[in-house]
């Protein structure tokens, strides 16, 4: 198997060496880096190519490196079912950079894109419709980046009095941050809540 996906690196490099920025066989997987540029270009080529074939788009999603700058991975997995194989595309872009969306080959990316918009905040030129798809309108920022805030920076609840949802700045109460690690099967002289039962009961 890794000899046969080195081949086909062999032949794509040697096909697109304009696309190919390197690669490399690692864990059983072809992993590409591809010039964003170039990306639409070379989806297509791997659609239509005889030794390649990947017309299954499998999935879009991105690698955040805060301390890059090239910030993001898009990372791009696609299916052979004709050749059984598996490809991973890399394409490395900055954090002001837009990427050429694919929907124009494969588009089933619409989704994929928009997802990668919402989590991440990359923007992919030439998308029909690039909006938010998991998270709601009015939502600040992009979750799956490495410095967002665990906590949010919003918080969404139903208010019984306004009865309606509303929005509130998180804030988190000290109380709540208290936790007691004691445990009764750590040899601990501590009994939890309903363990008192289990006393009565065994006399």
């Amino acid at each position: 198997m890794s000899e046969a996906l080195n081949e086909l690196g062999a032949h794509i490099e040697a096909k697109r060496p304009d696309c190919v920025a390197a690669w490399e066989v690692s864990f059983g997987e072809l992993n590409v880096d591809v010039t964003p540029s170039n990306i639409v270009g070379f989806v297509e080529f791997l659609r239509t190519d005889s030794s390649c074939k990947f017309s299954s788009l499998v999935d879009i999603t991105a690698v955040d490196y805060p301390e890059r700058a090239k910030r993001f991975d898009v990372v791009y997995h696609f299916l052979s079912m004709y050749q059984n194989q598996r490809i991973r595309l890399r394409v490395a872009v900055r954090e002001d950079e837009m990427l050429p969306s694919i929907t124009s080959v494969h588009k089933s990316a619409d989704w994929f894109e928009r997802e990668v918009f919402d989590m991440f905040g990359i923007v992919f030129s030439g998308h029909p419709d690039l909006r938010r798809i998991l998270t709601d309108y009015g939502f600040r920022g992009h979750p799956l980046r490495k410095d967002f805030p665990t906590t949010g920076y919003t918080e969404v609840r139903y208010d019984e009095v306004q009865k309606r949802v509303v929005y509130e700045p998180v804030s988190l109460v000290q109380e709540y941050r208290q936790f007691d690690f004691m445990s009764p099967w750590e040899g601990a002289e501590y009994i939890l809540p309903g363990d008192e039962k289990t006393e009565e009961g065994a006399k």
